[in-house]
C-alpha cells in the first residue's frame, strides 16, 4: 500500500533523503523514528505529491506520486506537523469545506462529519471556533480532517502531539481500531513507547538514510542480541552462576538473583529448571526483562554513528 524505492530528495547541494526503501503492506503500522532534521517529513511530503523526489520512485495505493498526484491525494489522509486549521471557522464549516474539496455528496459530508467528531470526543465543541479549541482539540480536528474522505492510507506526523494522556489513549485505540479496517499507516513520533505499542514494523531514519527497518522482535534480535532473563531463588546463590554456565550466559549475578542471556528461552529454560530444581534449590521467579523500543533506538543509532566514525576516520 506504501512502496517507494532509493527515493531521493536533494535541496540543492543538501541531501535531505537518501535512497529510503519502503514496503508497508495493506493493514500495516508503519512507525518512521529519528531525530528533528533525519529527513522525516520530507520523506512524508514526497509520498503525498507534496514535494517532487529529485530520484527513485514512490507508489501510494498503488499510484505513482509523480504521475497520478491526484489519485495520491485522493487514497491518503495526512496529518502534518503544521495543521494550517481556518481559526475563524466553525469545526462543521471547516470540515464540510474539505469535504466539499474531497468531493464528498452533502448529505454524506455532514454525518461523516459528525460520527468523526464523536470518536474523537470534540462533539461538545462542533459549534465553536476553531481559534477557541485548545492544542490537542487542534491536533484531534486535523486528525477529523485526514479521515474525512475515508482514506485507505493514513500519513501521521506526531499523531498524539499536544494531547493530554485521556485524549491520546483514544487517537491510538483509533488507531488500533482503523487497522482492523485495513487501513495502512505510517506515523512519526518521539514517543516510543507509543511506536512500539502501535507499530508492526519500525523504521529508523538518521542524516536521511533508513539505518533499520524490521519488527520489534527482528530489531531487537539484532541489534540487542539474545533474551535477557532473570531468574530469583529463595537462599543465597552458593555458586548457582557456575553450576548453570554451561546452560546459559551470565551477565549479573546479586546475593539471590542472577540474569543471563538465551538464544532459545524455550528449549533452554525448561531443563535449567530441572536442573535447579534436582539441586533442591528453591525458585521464586524466573521472567524475561522486558526489551523496549528506546534500549533498540539507542543502540541503532550508536552502531550507526560509529560506522560514520570509522567512515571519517578512513577519509582522512
Amino acid at each position: 500500500m506504501i512502496e517507494s524505492h532509493e527515493l531521493t530528495k536533494y535541496y540543492e547541494e543538501f541531501l535531505a533523503v537518501d535512497s529510503v526503501t519502503l514496503d508497508v503492506p495493506t493493514g500495516t503500522v508503519l512507525a518512521l523514528l529519528g531525530p528533528n532534521g533525519a529527513g522525516k517529513t520530507t520523506t512524508v511530503r514526497m509520498l503525498t505529491s507534496i514535494l517532487e523526489p529529485s530520484s527513485g520512485w514512490a507508489r501510494l495505493a498503488g499510484y505513482d506520486v509523480r504521475t497520478a498526484p491526484e489519485q495520491v491525494r485522493a487514497h491518503v489522509g495526512v496529518l502534518t506537523e503544521q495543521h494550517g486549521l481556518y481559526e475563524r471557522m466553525k469545526a462543521v464549516e471547516y470540515l464540510d469545506f474539505f469535504g466539499q474539496a474531497y468531493k464528498i455528496p452533502a448529505s454524506k459530508r455532514r454525518q461523516t462529519t459528525l460520527d468523526l467528531m464523536e470518536r474523537f470526543g470534540l462533539m461538545f465543541a462542533v459549534d465553536k471556533q476553531l481559534g477557541e479549541y485548545s492544542k490537542g482539540m487542534k491536533q484531534k480536528l486535523a486528525l477529523v480532517r485526514a479521515m474525512i474522505h475515508n482514506p485507505p492510507v493514513l500519513l501521521l506526523d506526531e499523531p498524539t502531539s499536544a494531547m493530554d494522556p485521556q485524549s491520546a489513549k483514544l487517537v491510538r485505540d483509533a488507531i488500533i481500531e482503523l487497522q482492523r479496517d485495513q487501513r495502512t499507516f505510517l506515523i512519526t513520533t518521539h514517543n516510543l513507547s507509543e511506536a512500539q505499542q502501535l507499530a508492526d514494523r519500525i523504521a529508523i531514519i538518521r542524516h536521511g538514510r533508513i539505518i533499520a527497518n524490521g519488527t520489534f522482535e527482528e530489531l531487537a534480535h539484532r541489534f540487542v542480541g539474545d533474551t535477557q532473563i532473570e531468574l530469583r531463588v529463595r537462599e543465597p546463590l552458593n555458586g548457582l552462576a557456575h553450576d548453570i554456565s554451561d546452560l546459559v550466559r551470565v551477565e549479573e549475578v546479586g546475593t539471590d538473583w542472577l540474569r543471563y542471556r538465551v538464544a532459545s528461552p524455550q528449549e533452554t529454560n525448561p531443563v535449567l529448571l530441572r536442573r535447579i530444581l534436582g539441586m533442591g534449590v528453591d525458585v521464586v521467579s524466573l521472567s524475561p526483562l522486558s526489551q523496549t523500543l528506546e534500549d533498540i533506538y539507542l543502540q541503532v543509532v550508536k552502531e550507526d554513528e560509529q560506522q560514520e566514525g570509522k567512515a571519517n576516520e578512513h577519509l582522512r
